[in-house]
């Protein structure tokens, strides 16, 4: 089974204070209602777009997105 995008993301957690990816994984985990298991760009974008921190910004995510793209192929 494909890891979903919030375990994959939890790996920038902990980063510098200034890096974009690192305040995204922080903030989607205090976020309770991110949806964990989600493995679909559509479900998730539209989260971010909608519900989403202002921290969890759509260029980050895009970001990661490819990122957790790459690592799943």
């Amino acid at each position: 089974m494909k890891q979903s995008f919030y375990l994959y993301a939890l790996k920038y957690r902990g980063g510098q204070k200034k890096d974009k990816k690192a305040l995204f994984a922080e903030a989607m985990f205090n976020q309770h209602d991110f949806p964990k298991a989600e493995t679909s760009f559509d479900s998730l974008s539209k989260y971010i777009e909608e519900l989403a921190h202002l921290d969890m910004s759509a260029t980050v995510f895009d970001e990661l997105w490819e990122l957790y793209k790459e690592a799943s192929s």
